[in-house]
């Protein structure tokens, strides 16, 4: 009886299935990605220059300390107190720390009149910002120098310039995943941006055209590196 022969296989076969099945598992890891909302926070995530970190102390109204396992969008909001400074916002939200006033009150970034930031609370924990939100959204809070809530250049830029990069770093998609507050619980809240829906559509965009030039760059580093 005649022995069956060992066939041996095609090394450009082997090399193609692999590349078949690692394309699949990207396709894979995408979509979930997508519809958890993007990789989990890491310890210690390094923000850009232009942010100073000044957090908050742990404490059970403005700092919980629980942490934020998965981001799935950005909330924009406005402090809704004119003229005030990214400094002064951010010792208020300190200041609820004890208790007396019975107040959750806080947020991840707070951006200043002249497009400074202040960090009060890490990406790998939530703030109390967003309502039914704050366990899943990074919070950004905008100070305006009047009443009409319209962010001034400087805070309007760096808005986008920080939204922006939150979209990268956490794989977000600024027409779908950037919002209001007012998009979760019906406060006019950024009250301007809640106004004129034509001026939000127009964040939205610069935010997207940020992103892109970000990418770009990105991929030109990684090209030139």
């Amino acid at each position: 009886m005649e022995r069956w022969k060992k066939r041996k296989l095609n090394p450009r076969f082997v090399i193609l299935c692999a590349v078949l099945a690692a394309l699949t598992l990207a396709v894979i890891a995408a979509g979930l990605s997508k519809l958890l909302g993007g990789p989990p926070p890491a310890e210690e995530i390094s923000v850009p220059d232009y942010v100073e970190k000044d957090y908050l102390t742990v404490n059970p109204w403005s700092r919980p300390g629980e942490p934020l396992k998965r981001i799935k969008g950005v909330v924009i909001h406005y402090v809704g107190n004119p003229g005030t400074t990214a400094r002064a916002n951010r010792n208020y939200f300190e200041s609820l720390s004890g208790g007396e006033q019975e107040t959750y009150a806080s947020s991840h970034f707070i951006i200043g009149l002249e497009g400074e930031v202040v960090q009060c609370v890490p990406l790998t924990e939530i703030a109390y910002a967003s309502n039914t939100r704050n366990d899943d959204t990074v919070s950004v809070e905008v100070c305006h120098p009047d009443e009409t809530g319209v962010f001034s250049r400087p805070s309007y830029n760096r808005c986008v310039e920080l939204t922006a990069w939150l979209c990268h770093e956490f794989q977000l998609n600024p027409g779908e995943d950037v919002i209001r507050h007012y998009d979760v619980t019906g406060k006019q809240c950024p009250l301007y941006y809640v106004e004129d829906p034509a001026a939000w559509d127009a964040f939205l965009e610069d935010t997207a055209e940020a992103l892109e030039a970000l990418e770009a760059a990105e991929r030109a580093a990684e090209k030139n590196s």
